[in-house]
């Protein structure tokens, strides 16, 4: 653990001219004390640390001195190409891994180069889940990933509505959507990819065995179909509704962008009051009726007649409290 930070501490006085004992002190989570006799430590074995006293002294190397300790090991390479998503690393048990990956390729640039990772950080950020909502990381998401890395069989149970299955799969790819973990993987019996939500599951049990990945295998291309094919499959019903010029532009952002796109693309000319009649694939009446309330007067629903009254009770209910004066 000592070495460790020891090197880190090489690392971190490489990447810049000077810094203070807090800061390294924050940096290796130690106290200030701590830092001082890490670099008496160093001074001891060769390494020229030199410690300025002062108010705005510091801790630097002297000598144009640069460590060869530069190389990545596999997992550290790994997460490098992940840097740019902090929270999603994190989740992973990759943060630490990530963070000697920078220092490591920073150590490697030339001092010209020095402020890159400063500058990107300062330009990029992923916020990955939706608003109005606590992101929760699923327990067995570390263990998941790590399978994924090594490519290792696992045995995993699932819920699957009101009971659990098991299931020996080959974890392929991990998947962050709108803050929702999912797991791309092939069942081992059957040959055929799977998608699974991690939060469901309630125990992983990794084998001793790797499996030999399929290098055809498109996460993104395989994500893409499922995510597809998965929208299209909850739309179980529809709805036909007359939409203003304002309601065709807002649809998109009331109802499921599948839904949205069928619905406008099958959409006849406008009527004589400038009106557009459309049917709208949608999951239940439940949720239509949700949705589109969210268009208010742009939006005549003309069918299934359930919910075509449940919205004229709406509106006259609206109109009573509207009607009222206030005292």
């Amino acid at each position: 653990m000592r070495a460790a930070r020891l090197i880190k501490m090489v690392l971190l006085l490489q990447n810049r001219v000077s810094m203070t004992g807090g800061e390294l002190a924050r940096e290796l989570e130690v106290s200030e004390r701590t830092v001082a006799r890490d670099a008496q430590a160093l001074s001891e074995a060769g390494v020229p640390v030199y410690a300025d006293r002062g108010r705005a002294g510091g801790y630097r190397l002297i000598g144009g001195y640069r460590t060869r300790l530069t190389g990545l090991a596999r997992g550290e390479a790994e997460a490098l190409f992940l840097s740019g998503v902090p929270g999603a690393l994190r989740e992973m048990g990759l943060q630490d891994a990530a963070s000697a990956a920078r220092l490591k390729v920073s150590a490697a640039l030339l001092p010209s180069l020095g402020d890159v990772s400063r500058t990107a950080a300062q330009r990029f950020h992923l916020d990955a889940p939706a608003w109005f909502r606590e992101p929760k990381t699923p327990v067995l998401l570390p263990v998941i990933a790590d399978a994924v890395w090594d490519d290792r069989r696992v045995t995993a149970r699932y819920r699957r509505g009101e009971k659990e299955v098991e299931r020996d799969i080959e974890p392929y790819g991990l998947v962050l959507k709108a803050g929702v973990w999912y797991l791309c993987a092939r069942v081992a019996d059957k040959e055929a990819f799977r998608t699974y939500r991690i939060e469901r599951f309630t125990s992983v049990d990794p084998s001793g065995t790797r499996f030999d990945r399929d290098e055809d295998f498109d996460l993104p291309g395989f994500w893409a179909r499922q995510a597809d094919r998965f929208a299209r499959s909850i739309l179980r019903a529809e709805v036909v509704v007359r939409l203003s010029a304002e309601g065709v532009r807002r649809l998109p952002y009331a109802v499921d962008p599948v839904s949205a796109r069928e619905a406008l693309a099958g959409a006849a000319g406008a009527e004589d009051d400038g009106w557009v009649r459309v049917t709208v694939p949608v999951e239940s009446e439940e949720v239509a009726h949700t949705q589109l309330t969210a268009l208010g007067p742009e939006v005549e629903v003309l069918a299934p007649t359930n919910l075509r009254e449940r919205f004229a009770r709406d509106a006259a209910r609206i109109a009573a409290l509207y009607g009222r004066e206030r005292r």
